[in-house]
């Protein structure tokens, strides 16, 4: 581009930026001060409680917000459910939404957690009266100061006495002071039971952070013996101290998937269909910026080319912004009962974010493993994508940078434990593939501009290899040969990307019909 161009753009997104900029100033000045602090409550998930005691207005709110990437002038959905919430209904046109809209997207694009909408919908319900009756049953262990009922709330919060998994002395509150409250935390209970698909995670996530046994039951590993083709990797990464790492060999489980025994060894592998009435849903989890770990630069370049490329392939792409663990649970809820999938081909499943030890994190700290995220989609749970291709790729890291440089940073599991084998996050059924930016146990590298290594390869040899009618593995081969043949600027630091996979068939995507343009 030109630098006459270059100017241009820069131009035009100033004046962008100016413009949204005004309508935030018009949307500050229809909000009180009771608005203001129904929205820092509401953002206790999203900006830290440091920075929401500098809070004194709304516009200080949308500051870090947009600090924070939480919303952005492409996508103001963020403020329109905070708006929703607060029942500023009328200002919603300000974003150019309706009423109406915003109800049918908060299913699936809801950031505010259940917890808080419990929490907040309370606060509604519970009069002044209430209130010093709940402060005069707690008072050696409340301090002195005029409350509402949502800084009651938010102090006892604060103070670990509740929790999203602790309502004990919530409920007993309620049951002897408005026992008609107990109705809103029955349902709370009710939708948040609902969304878990399978096992807590609470042990698994204690079992990791001490390193005491496997993510992964051996028994489940060992029906995978013999799915996968025996390959030697070798990893070139450096340790979280910086310092280069001495290559080592990582073997990936099996010798040959059960289902592909005679078939395979002929002419031509059976292909997937994909001439149903849609390409399928494509979901992108991309996490920025998180309550304990740095923030991961670059990410949204990654996000923004997984959305061009999948659905310049057909696919409805849903983007979720720094997902917290319980956003992330109705996200898979939804997206495993949705209805659309009997009428789409395939299923892809992308996650951006900090992780370990087969798990990835979401941006509130917890750690989840990826076998978790895909055991919403088995045939069992998720019949309507039985016999269908579900792809799952993971650009993970730990959130330490290894590398003092300004354009590369560490995106990747802890080097200092021995990991799981990758083939221990795949569901023991078959039509999954997970790829991962790295072999277990190693590092992965993120430009802070440009993206990461794996998953602007994986944009770059789609958008290459689709339209030669590359089958999917072949591509990944691709993929593997390209990220491995990278470096750091001192040339000391490499990656080399891991698949796993139980397909029975070959995934090859049809050619799109119009070019996709850079």
């Amino acid at each position: 581009m030109t630098s006459q161009g270059q100017s241009l753009n820069s131009t035009l997104n100033d004046n962008c930026q100016v413009n949204f900029r005004e309508t935030l100033l018009s949307i500050n000045s229809c909000l009180g001060d009771q608005d203001v602090e129904r929205l820092k409550f509401l953002c206790r998930d999203s900006i830290t409680s440091k920075n929401l005691e500098k809070c004194g207005s709304a516009l200080d709110i949308f500051e870090y917000l947009l600090a924070e990437e939480c919303m952005t002038e492409e996508d103001p959905f963020f403020l329109a459910e905070l708006l929703y919430t607060i029942k500023q209904k009328v200002l919603l046109r300000h974003l150019r939404y309706t009423k109406e809209q915003v109800e049918n997207w908060l299913p699936v694009r809801r950031k505010v957690s259940l917890f808080r909408n419990l929490l907040y919908d309370l606060s509604e319900d519970i009069s002044s009266e209430n209130l010093k009756s709940m402060i005069f049953l707690l008072r050696e262990s409340i301090p002195k100061v005029q409350m509402t009922s949502l800084s009651f709330l938010a102090y006892l919060e604060k103070q670990e006495k509740i929790a999203e998994d602790n309502l004990t002395l919530l409920e007993d509150l309620c049951k002897k002071v408005v026992p008609n409250l107990m109705r809103k935390i029955d349902k709370y209970k009710r939708e948040k039971a609902s969304q878990v698909g399978a096992p807590p995670v609470a042990k698994e996530t204690e079992s990791l952070h001490q390193g005491e046994k496997e993510l992964f039951c051996r028994s489940d590993i060992n029906q995978l013996l013999g799915a996968l083709p025996q390959v030697s990797w070798q990893e070139e990464h450096a340790q979280s101290n910086g310092d280069r790492a001495t290559p080592v060999s990582v073997e990936m489980l099996g010798s040959s998937v059960d289902t592909l025994t005679s078939e395979t060894s002929t002419k031509e592998t059976a292909v997937y269909r994909m001439n149903r009435k849609h390409r399928g849903y494509c979901v992108v989890v991309n996490n920025h910026s998180f309550t304990s770990l740095s923030k991961r630069r670059g990410t949204n370049k990654d996000a923004e080319c997984l959305r061009r490329v999948f659905q310049w392939l057909g696919f409805s792409v849903n983007i979720y912004v720094n997902v917290t663990k319980g956003r992330l649970e109705e996200v898979l809820q939804y997206f495993q009962t949705h209805p659309g999938h009997a009428d789409g081909d395939c299923f892809v499943f992308c996650v951006l974010t900090h992780g370990k030890f087969g798990a990835v994190y979401s941006s509130d700290g917890s750690l989840i493993p990826i076998r978790q995220i895909m055991s919403h989609f088995t045939a069992q749970k998720c019949p309507a994508l039985a016999h269908k291709p579900k792809l799952f790729f993971i650009q993970a890291c730990q959130g330490e940078e290894i590398q003092p440089s300004v354009s590369i940073e560490a995106d990747a599991v802890n080097p200092e434990h021995v990991p799981p084998s990758l083939q221990d996050s795949v569901p023991v059924e078959a039509d999954f593939l997970l790829g991962l930016a790295t072999v277990p146990g190693y590092v992965s590298f993120r430009h802070v501009e440009e993206g990461s290594w794996y998953i602007q390869s994986l944009y770059n040899h789609l958008k290459d290899l689709v339209p030669r009618q590359e089958d999917i593995l072949s591509i990944l081969t691709a993929v593997n040969d390209d990220v491995s043949r990278q470096a750091d600027k001192h040339g000391t630091k490499k990656q080399m990307p891991q698949p796993a996979f139980t397909l029975r068939k070959k995934v090859v995507f049809p050619v799109p019909q119009e070019e996709l343009l850079l």
